[in-house]
């Protein structure tokens, strides 16, 4: 693993050890890769995921309208699974371009954090 790996690893556990998703208020956890942004709406109680969306499935690249979009998709699908606060986590990303994006289009789209 290179230096950049092992800080940020360090940051998504500091992150992780003082957050987490409930029945009432799930955490909206992201991943970045280089290629494409995922994200998913977990309840740490039970262990499961209640919505998920990533730009890979719609065929967006890696840039911020495609996170903007992911962003949108991960609203719509919370609201239908009846979740309106949420979480966030950043999964040790600074919050900053594309994870700035989804996350503004996520409250855009109803969700509250």
């Amino acid at each position: 693993m290179g230096s950049h790996l092992k800080a940020k690893e360090k940051i998504r556990f500091r992150i992780r050890a003082k957050i987490s998703g409930t029945p009432e208020r799930p955490r909206l956890s992201v991943f970045k890769s280089n290629k494409f942004i995922y994200c998913q709406i977990i309840d740490d109680l039970s262990g499961k995921t209640i919505a998920s969306a990533d730009s890979k499935s719609l065929g967006g690249a890696s840039d911020i309208e495609s996170a903007a979009k992911v962003g949108k998709a991960i609203a719509e699908k919370a609201t239908a699974s009846k979740v309106s606060a949420v979480v966030f986590d950043r999964g040790g990303n600074l919050y900053h371009g594309r994870v700035k994006a989804l996350a503004d289009a996520a409250r855009e789209g109803g969700l509250k954090f």
